[in-house]
């Protein structure tokens, strides 16, 4: 039992009755973070509970003296409160208890993530709960605990409801939670997808275009309001990122409403026609006791709301509160490892699967030194058992691990894809995770999940746990964002919920838009978990035949830059065997030793959308990868002391030709660069 939970244990329900007879007063209170300068403040006014939130910028001082400091407000007067179907959690409430979860210092926790942005991490966070109860709620002996966390730069709550009577199940409803910008604040996010829709009802999947910079009152394509993560301007004020985490079996999944003319989202459950209408919108909650569990955070908490802001984007794009507030679930059965992997069907497409081509991308994997190959839909019907379990036998020759992909569905959607009765029923399931453990098989990707209702989080850490007992990686496509499964499974490796790659072959709009989308990820999706894009395509057509498809309108350094840009431990890079005589062999050579896993990154220098510099370290060795979206040429200068990179790969002006080169510093150790409309560089 963590420390955490051995603190809530304490609130017996007897504690807990005995407080709410005296019914302290309502006040205001305020927590700050360990470096002082994120600040919470919480207040009760007539039975209503609200948050705001900001930065404190440091005010210059004379010499000598000790700077004060600004509060910078980044969040406005926002709700808290919960609606369930034993009584409104959102009205009429009254202050029990206040408890400083550390008393008055500060929690320390140090944690590893194999398969992150960051791999060792260092947290500190002032920790505050708050009880509160009503008339409705009291004569059901239930009580509300709001759970705050405040780092530096983040802020995340959690909500608790305590058993004090014979109700010991409830049903969530809706949140009051909401989150109120400045009505001059702009948004980068994506819109929620109605239920059932698009191809073969597989809707909602998170594979929507973005606003860009738009008024935060902007109606969504589909009036169902706005995925997680959100990305906010607030001016120059600065950023704020909007998402959620800790979400499996638990709870549903949300997103945010349509925002209110006065610039107010509120959390929005899921529709009632996802997962085929199957299962409930709201979320089954099993009430806490005196009797904590080590999984208690998991089942008896709601999921965290998350807040990261500063006057900045390095916040954002480095910020591990999707892991800190989380705790992983189980041991892994097995040491997980990063795994770049051929892919024969985001440019071979369905006709690919096929024993004979599979052979050429297992080869292809052999040469390039890397660990796996991915065997995507329709190997159940074009190449069958037999045929796959001579591809196991000829991927161990090889010294490959095969993935192999998987289609959800037992009965939400119309998907056709063979290999479809296999996930969903846990008896199948497991019979069939036995035969890939058997076969040698890494992991598995599964594809065209229902929704976000709490059935289908049910199905996820269904297939994750499974998995992992056969010591399989799991991939999700087709499906919902990872909220904390990095660290929650240390199975997990990666989810698409991303507009990715395969759009590229599908439609020429999408290359022509390509660049602007890959410097918007790192910002919003990218910046909360593993995404599964697929990219890194070398051909200039994409499609089998040089001659045939869409065009590429990135140059080769945009396209290897974007596999140090795109973080997932698992990636399926878009290189056919064409690539092999057809590029330089630096490209080649430098595909064949960058790395998936990371140890550090550090955002550099951006704006959502148009153009990025972030840097990546993995072992003792750093990767700076700059990506351009604007019309115009980004001219850089970088400070690459400290990063002891000693390779350029670059475009040369707007030739289209990219080129290896040495890093050639000034005597203050910059650099100086122009990337072109499309392009990219990566120092190395």
């Amino acid at each position: 039992m963590t420390k955490r939970n051995a603190f809530y244990a304490k609130w017996t329900l007897l504690s807990v009755f005995f407080i709410s007879a005296l019914c302290m007063p309502a006040k205001d209170v305020r927590i700050v973070s360990p470096d002082g300068l994120t600040y919470l403040n919480v207040r009760l006014n007539e039975g209503r509970l609200t948050y705001s939130a900001g930065y404190r910028q440091p005010l210059k001082a004379k010499k000598g003296a000790v700077p004060d400091t600004l509060d910078v407000p980044m969040l406005l007067d926002s709700p808290l409160g919960l609606y369930t179907n034993v009584a409104d959690l959102s009205k009429d409430l009254t202050f029990i208890q206040e408890e400083r979860l550390t008393g008055e210092g500060t929690h320390r926790e140090q944690y590893r993530l194999r398969q992150g942005k960051q791999s060792e991490i260092s947290t500190e966070e002032n920790s505050l709960v708050l009880m509160f109860t009503n008339p409705e709620a009291r004569t059901k002996g239930l009580m509300m605990m709001v759970a705050f966390r405040v780092f530096n730069n983040n802020i995340a709550y959690s909500y608790r409801l305590m058993q004090g009577g014979e109700t010991s199940a409830i049903v969530v409803t809706g949140e009051a939670s909401g989150f109120r910008l400045p009505a001059d604040a702009t948004a980068f996010i994506s819109p929620q997808s109605e239920a059932m829709v698009g191809w073969k009802r597989t809707k909602p999947s998170y594979e929507e275009n973005y606003i860009w910079d738009e008024p935060i009152t902007s109606r969504s394509q589909y009036g169902q309001g706005w995925t997680f993560p959100c990305l906010f301007r607030e001016g120059d004020k600065g950023w704020l990122l909007i998402s959620e985490t800790g979400v499996g079996s638990n709870y549903c999944a949300s997103h945010l409403s349509e925002a209110t003319p006065d610039g107010l989202f509120t959390i929005a459950f899921p529709m009632e026609g996802e997962n085929n209408g199957f299962g409930s919108t709201g979320a089954q909650l099993g009430l806490a006791d005196c009797n904590v569990s080590p999984y208690d955070w998991m089942t008896q908490w709601t999921p965290y709301r998350t807040l990261t802001f500063g006057p900045t984007l390095k916040p954002i794009v480095e910020t591990t509160v999707t892991w800190d507030v989380v705790e992983q679930l189980y041991e892994p059965s097995t040491d997980y490892q990063g795994s770049r992997n051929t892919w024969s069907w985001i440019l071979w497409q369905d006709a690919s699967i096929n024993y004979d081509d599979q052979v050429k991308f297992i080869d292809l994997a052999a040469s390039l030194g890397w660990e796996g190959c991915l065997i995507d839909g329709g190997w159940y019907k074009n190449i069958g058992r037999k045929g796959m379990e001579k591809l196991f036998a000829y991927c161990k020759e090889k010294g490959i691990r095969p993935w192999v992909w998987y289609n959800s569905n037992g009965g939400w959607n119309d998907a056709p894809q063979c290999a479809r009765q296999c996930m969903h029923n846990p008896i199948v399931r497991k019979q069939e995770m036995r035969w890939l453990r058997d076969g040698g098989v890494a992991g598995i990707k599964v594809d065209f999940f229902g929704g976000d209702k709490q059935e289908t989080m049910r199905l996820y850490e269904a297939i994750l746990s499974d998995a992992n007992d056969f010591g399989l990686q799991v991939i999700f496509h087709g499906c919902t964002l990872p909220r904390g499964w990095e660290r929650m499974y240390p199975n997990y490796c990666s989810s698409e919920a991303v507009l990715a790659s395969e759009n590229l072959y599908f439609s020429q709009a999408f290359c022509e838009m390509e660049a602007r989308h890959a410097c918007l990820h790192p910002f919003v999706r990218n910046a909360v978990g593993a995404m599964e894009y697929g990219g890194t395509v070398l051909q200039k057509r994409l499609h089998k035949d040089p001659d045939k498809g869409n065009t590429r309108r990135t140059t080769d350094a945009f396209e290897l830059a974007t596999a140090i840009v795109f973080q997932s431990s698992g990636q399926n890079f878009a290189l056919t065997p064409r690539n092999l005589t057809e590029q330089p062999q630096f490209e080649i050579d430098f595909m064949k030793q960058v790395p998936t896993t990371w140890d550090e990154t550090r955002f550099i220098d951006g704006y959502p959308g148009k153009y990025v510099v972030l840097a990546r370290r993995h072992a003792d060795r750093w990767y700076i990868a700059a990506l351009n979206a604007q019309e115009e040429p980004l001219r850089l200068t970088l400070d690459v002391s400290g990063y002891n990179v000693t390779n350029l790969i670059a475009d040369e002006g707007d030739t289209n030709v990219t080129s290896l080169h040495s890093v050639k510093t000034d005597k203050k150790g910059l650099v100086k660069l122009t990337v072109p409309q499309g392009g990219g560089a990566v120092l190395f």
